[in-house]
């Protein structure tokens, strides 16, 4: 159906061996493949990480909103211009979600100054999100965090191997939350990572994603145990191997994979860059960051009409996507005050987002820019 897909899975032999010699192992459970992954994560990233990984992003999310204790009668600060994950967690844990709005049209993270005017003496922590994999203004919010004594959460979705003055994403908090869902950069279907750069909360984390037990499964297989504590209640938000082993994978193929998605985001904003009224957030750069460039998003002219865009496109054989639908819409929190945002509200309604992934040719960038130039011809008419 397709000609240019949104996404597209950088897979080859290499994934199909790691999974088989999983399978050949018989062991199948979270055991040695898993540390391996974490390890490489941690080395990956740098600076004293410890990586726990988990069964998925929002687990991830939710794990550290548990490590933070945060519950009921609380609030977290979190972006409007995200997925619902973010939300959806701090609902979980009994906190209230309260929305931070975009910097600007040209810049969509999280405003460290509107971050600063919603906090409250109930506020118990913030959690951001790199957008798109371009880092957010890390001094600024740190320095909101560190004047009001607030833990920062980093929803490092986006994000994997993006840097920010040369420092990782996902270790400036006390937690940088991944996932690895299937259209990520790093793809194992389902699973994600908890980072932590202390001890404690690592432990804390590992405890919490396994029933808060003292020893797990291949411990008492491998003889290092023979039974168990149980040290705090706990989920199962474990990972498999064959993800793991995945991962592993997935992880050494990334800087290539990142600089193939730098490439095309250059030629499409080089080719883009002249049509009146559209806007490519993010394009200015700035030589501090290092971005992921997870999702090309285009911000359409006033007067284009996107679905019409998505149906062109969707003619010519492009796939096309919204990153997001406004959190304030959904039938969960239409009723809810989250605070008002009306900068990124805007972009909600006029985002599209245009196919890109690390295995995608010269020549489907073409065809995507000429589908994408005729659409919104069609979208303004």
């Amino acid at each position: 159906m397709w000609k240019v897909q949104l996404f597209k899975l950088n897979y080859d032999e290499q994934e199909v061996q790691a999974v088989c010699e999983v399978l050949r192992s018989a062991w199948i459970t979270m055991g040695p493949k898993t540390e391996e992954f974490e390890r490489a994560f941690a080395a990956h990233l740098g600076a004293d990480s410890r990586a726990t990984a988990v069964a998925n992003g929002t687990a991830a999310l939710h794990l550290a909103l548990l490590a933070l204790g945060v519950g009921p009668g609380d609030e977290v600060i979190v972006p409007s211009l995200t997925f619902v994950a973010d939300l959806n967690t701090v609902m979980l844990v009994g906190a209230k979600p309260v929305l931070a709005d975009c910097t600007s049209l040209s810049d969509w993270n999280m405003d460290p100054a509107d971050i600063e005017r919603k906090v409250t003496p109930r506020t118990k922590a913030v959690m951001i999100v790199h957008y798109a994999g371009y880092p957010c203004a890390m001094d600024r919010i740190l320095a909101v965090c560190d004047r009001h004594r607030l833990p920062l959460i980093e929803d490092c979705a986006h994000a994997p191997g993006a840097k920010y003055r040369g420092r990782s994403l996902g270790t400036f908090g006390a937690f940088g939350c991944f996932s690895f869902f299937t259209n990520k950069n790093l793809s194992v279907g389902e699973g994600g990572m908890v980072v932590s750069q202390y001890d404690e909360g690592d432990r804390e984390i590992r405890y919490l994603r396994s029933h808060g037990m003292t020893a797990l499964t291949l411990d008492r297989h491998l003889g290092r145990s023979i039974s168990y504590d149980v040290i705090r209640p706990g989920l199962n938000y474990r990972i498999d191997e064959m993800r793991a082993a995945l991962g592993v994978v997935q992880l050494a193929k990334l800087p290539n994979a990142q600089q193939r998605r730098a490439a095309i985001v250059a030629r499409y904003t080089k080719e883009l860059a002249g049509i009146a009224g559209l806007m490519i957030p993010f394009a200015s750069g700035c030589d501090d960051i290092e971005p992921a460039y997870h999702i090309f998003p285009v911000l359409l002219p006033v007067d284009c009409h996107r679905s019409q865009v998505i149906a062109s496109l969707k003619a010519e054989g492009v796939q096309s996507s919204i990153h997001y639908p406004a959190c304030q819409d959904f039938s969960a929190y239409c009723k809810l005050q989250l605070g008002e945002t009306p900068i990124a509200c805007e972009i909600t309604h006029r985002e599209l987002t245009l196919p890109l992934y690390p295995t995608m040719t010269d020549g489907e960038v073409d065809i995507v820019i000429g589908a994408f130039t005729k659409a919104l011809e069609k979208g303004r008419a």
